[in-house]
């Protein structure tokens, strides 16, 4: 009896090995998968430098994919970041400069997620209706964990946030900073230099644009994220 016991053990035990063995390891998707130009997102900003964004097409796909539409039709070259909260976050990606325009594309679903609004992370800005994102974003300064299931992150900066942190604050800022070019990292466009990005700023000096009440309180006022 003692011996059939052992045996029914131990060929248990290999049986649930060979069982690991195939399955494959489950891994969470707040760790980021291995970085690939198609999916990093490159943000040479008037602040003096290139932000690197790796997108997460594996837990926001259609957002990934919009912002990726639009990058290569040019359409967020020039943007200014309109709204910007000291410790909040720095919003941009409306053509009009005013806080509630957005691209001719179809407003896209949510795609809430279990990625953390953390430093650095990129996330959709909407109106108050869910499935109201277009071309807008935001790129938090510091945890704001109150947004996480309530607007959908598609990806983070990996490199670059010092020139994040130099964005002209302000809703809207007297000087706006902006995106003098945005491009994916597989098409292989190379950083802007400081002397190309200063002439840039010459020819294209931003200007503050009036943004309306958009009834969506500041952060200090209401736990409540950029609007679009």
């Amino acid at each position: 009896m003692y011996l059939k016991s052992l045996f029914t053990l131990v060929t248990g035990l290999l049986f649930a090995g060979a069982v690991a063995a195939q399955t494959p390891p489950i891994v969470s998707p707040v760790v980021p998968p291995p970085a690939v130009p198609e999916n990093i997102w490159n943000l040479d900003l008037s602040t003096g430098g290139r932000v690197s964004i790796q997108l997460r097409p594996d837990i926001a796909p259609n957002h990934v994919e919009r912002i990726k539409t639009l990058t290569r039709q040019g359409f967020y070259n020039g943007h200014v970041f309109h709204r910007v909260i000291e410790g909040f976050m720095a919003q941009t990606g409306d053509p009009t400069g005013t806080g509630t325009g957005g691209s001719q594309l179809p407003d896209l679903a949510a795609e809430f997620n279990i990625l953390p609004h953390v430093r650095g992370t990129v996330s959709a800005a909407r109106a108050d209706e869910e499935n109201s994102a277009n071309s807008q974003f935001f790129i938090l300064f510091g945890p704001r964990l109150s947004l996480d299931h309530h607007y959908t992150p598609f990806g983070r900066v990996i490199s670059g946030m010092n020139f994040v942190d130099l964005i002209e604050r302000g809703e809207p800022p007297a000087s706006p900073s902006r995106i003098v070019r945005a491009s994916l990292g597989s098409d292989n466009v190379p950083p802007m230099s400081t002397a190309e990005i200063a002439a840039a700023n010459a020819v294209q000096a931003p200007v503050a644009p009036t943004v309306p009440d958009l009834q969506i309180a500041a952060p200090e006022r209401a736990e409540a994220a950029p609007p679009r």
